[in-house]
């Protein structure tokens, strides 16, 4: 029943490449958003841009019922929201294309 170490790596490596091409389809998916929302139009610091992502993706994992009650609260922040939503797939498509 026990799996020889050789056929662990292989079953590793064919993951690992499983893996490697999601993130690229997931990158370019994003990456097609955000240029159709106008980010690539946009210049800003890749930190600061990293920052606002990284809230907006804290905003969506917290559930809808945080994310409808912030979009709520102002249309200029609904509005921004929508740029940075389109903005994650800004910064994992010029990392998959790297």
């Amino acid at each position: 029943m026990k799996k020889p170490s050789s056929r662990i790596r292989e079953e590793i490596a064919k993951l690992q490449e499983q893996l490697k091409h999601a993130e690229t389809r997931e990158a370019e998916r994003i990456g097609r958003i955000a240029l159709r929302a106008g980010l690539g139009e946009i210049e800003i610091d890749e930190t600061e841009l990293h920052a606002a992502l990284e809230e907006l993706a804290k905003r969506f994992r917290a559930g809808k019922p945080g994310a409808i009650g912030r979009k709520g609260s102002g249309e200029s922040r609904s509005s921004g929201g929508q740029s940075e939503t389109a903005a994650s797939g800004a910064a994992p498509g010029s990392v998959g294309e790297d």
